[in-house]
């Protein structure tokens, strides 16, 4: 009997999976706390990105909620995917990040290897976790200036970079990353900021943070393919994560015959839905979640995913760029707009602008492509 055909999902139905998961086709009633878990962090290297990222799929938020997550240490910021900061529940860093510590180290090193050339990695954590250790948050020149005499060839980027990034599982404290704060980055150990160690591996080598992970990337972007997967994570040594769980999965092909992995019972919304328009900030998981993102963007405007530019979703897909003003947000189409589509958008942007002003302005430019 011949083996059965994988179902084909094209790029429009990929898109919508993609939104219902992101909770971008429809708003969610949940908190910001489930919504950063459902979403296995947000991307958050811009500080202010995460609250238009939460106010773009919660049907009701107010900024000090995940302020307040914050400051009451149930979110923290941390390097984690692809070694840039995200924001993550407290119990997520605590399980994932030792899962991570090596991919962290190896993106250090191809950055400063031959700046770290001769450093025994081990001394330097073990120097950087004893200075750490007071529980005191410190900037990464704070750190460096206490240890830079044993290790004075490298340079202080070279150290500081690996140990706050890699060597060392650490936290940046607020205010950096609440509502209209600033604040440099300033560093605290994971532990000291949570009152627990990160979960070390598994010492049978099992990987069951690995096997987590698949499942909860594919609850919040799948449909996708494993390469998907190393891309949103950064992680090496996944497909034996994905074998070991792949009696779970269901499977499917996209248009160009890549295999797409799934959840059984995960929305896969009909292609024909409508999807609202969206406003995603800057270098959001729902487009950078993926090594192939034709379901979201053309391949035209790919770069602007890597760039930092806001973007606009108009049907699913990313139609203009976006930017805050002193007292408006400012639009600017990547293709002509429809008058409904022109409409929708400026409306989107009114309620936008009000988030950002503290509901002080409701001003809108939208420009021509």
């Amino acid at each position: 009997m011949p083996a059965k055909t994988a179902p084909v999902l094209d790029d429009r139905a990929l898109n919508r999976a993609t939104l219902a998961r992101q909770a971008l086709l429809t708003p969610t009633d949940g908190s910001a706390l489930d919504t950063v878990a459902h979403l296995c962090g947000l991307q958050a290297q811009e500080p202010q990105e995460p609250f238009v990222g939460l106010w773009s799929r919660l049907r009701s938020f107010e900024p000090a909620e995940l302020s307040d997550l914050l400051t009451e240490r149930r979110v923290v910021r941390v390097h984690l995917m692809r070694r840039t900061v995200h924001l993550v529940t407290a119990e997520d860093a605590l399980a994932w990040r030792s899962r991570f510590d090596a991919m962290l180290r190896q993106k250090v090193m191809g950055v400063y290897r031959d700046d770290l050339r001769g450093v025994d990695l081990e001394e330097l954590a073990e120097a950087g976790r004893e200075v750490m250790s007071d529980g005191e948050p410190r900037t990464m020149r704070e750190l460096v200036e206490e240890i830079t005499a044993r290790w004075p060839e490298p340079g202080r980027r070279p150290l500081g970079e690996m140990l706050v990034s890699a060597l060392l599982p650490v936290v940046q404290t607020p205010p950096r990353g609440l509502w209209r704060a600033k604040g440099g980055v300033r560093n605290v150990l994971l532990s000291s900021w949570l009152g627990r160690e990160a979960d070390p591996l598994a010492p049978d080598g099992s990987d069951p943070v690995g096997r987590t992970l698949v499942r909860r990337y594919l609850a919040a972007y799948g449909p996708a393919t494993s390469t998907d997967l190393r891309s949103w994570c950064g992680l090496a040594g996944l497909p034996a994560a994905v074998a070991a769980v792949r009696e779970e999965l269901v499977s499917f092909r996209d248009q160009r015959g890549r295999e797409l992995l799934d959840l059984p019972e995960a929305p896969r919304p009909d292609p024909g839905t409508e999807a609202p328009v969206r406003f995603l900030p800057a270098f959001d998981n729902a487009v950078l979640g993926y090594h192939h993102r034709n379901r979201i963007i053309d391949d035209e405007h790919r770069g602007l995913s890597v760039a930092g530019e806001r973007v606009v979703l108009v049907d699913g897909r990313v139609t203009a760029t976006w930017r805050p003003e002193e007292d408006a947000v400012a639009v600017t189409p990547l293709r002509p707009l429809t008058g409904a589509e022109r409409s929708e958008v400026g409306e989107q942007a009114e309620r936008l602008a009000l988030f950002l002003s503290d509901r002080e302005s409701d001003r809108v430019r939208v420009g021509s492509p």
